[in-house]
């Protein structure tokens, strides 16, 4: 198994907090109370396993096709409906939205290829990352990526939550990006907005579990 190169420091530190609790347990509980010196060090060796397994990097072959848009993370459909997109395109727009539990996978992949036309940072609360405010008033990252192949610009999000307080970008405005490829990483569970245009044939539904960089979330109508 790969470690994501995000998970370094936090690992580090889990594992020096948990020896740590260890090592007291084994001097000032062991004697005395070993069965409660074993239940901590179950607990903290389970924990340690989670940490590692959050940063995980699994082998994947990642889709890749012209008119498809594919999931930018790993977790599972909450949201798909017309609504108003305010920020950039200002207009008529299909969200799908994708929450990122702490089991998740939280590398963030880019869903097209094309160019980063519009990169912006907006600090900001930090709701429940399903709340539906979240997508407007959390601490969250928009990137609209133009593909001039397809003629289709698409707007997405990162979005973190109560729990996830760490964004992590990795594009800026005008780079080029290629479908599949990292392009940020949120620690510890969030979510993923994408604003699609209005003739875009949804490929998922609501509660369905997708892969970043695998599952179609949708394809769009070739238009050159």
């Amino acid at each position: 198994m790969t470690i994501h190169k995000e998970g370094y420091k936090s690992i580090a530190i889990a594992v020096l907090l948990f020896s740590i609790i260890n090592v007291l347990s084994f001097y000032f509980l062991s004697y005395s109370l070993p069965l409660i010196s074993w239940l901590l060090f179950v607990i903290t060796a389970g924990m340690l396993a989670l940490v590692i397994s959050f940063f995980r990097i699994p082998k994947r072959v990642h889709t890749t096709g012209e008119n498809m848009i594919i999931a930018p993370a790993d977790g599972k459909v909450v949201v798909i409906e017309e609504t108003t997109e305010n920020e950039y395109f200002k207009d008529r727009r299909l969200q799908v939205s994708i929450f990122m539990s702490v089991k998740n996978v939280h590398i963030n992949r880019t869903p097209i290829s094309g160019q980063v036309k519009y990169f912006k940072y907006h600090p900001g609360k930090y709701l429940l990352a399903w709340d539906p405010k979240s997508s407007t008033e959390n601490e969250r990252t928009t990137y609209v990526i133009e593909d001039e192949d397809d003629n289709m610009e698409i707007l997405m999000r990162q979005i973190a939550g109560t729990v996830a307080r760490r964004i992590k970008f990795y594009v800026e405005e005008g780079d080029e990006v290629t479908q599949g490829a990292e392009f940020g990483f949120i620690k510890f569970g969030s979510r993923v907005d994408l604003f699609l245009p209005l003739d875009s044939k949804i490929e998922v539904n609501i509660g369905e579990k997708v892969k970043g960089g695998q599952t179609v979330i949708a394809r769009v109508a070739r238009t050159k």
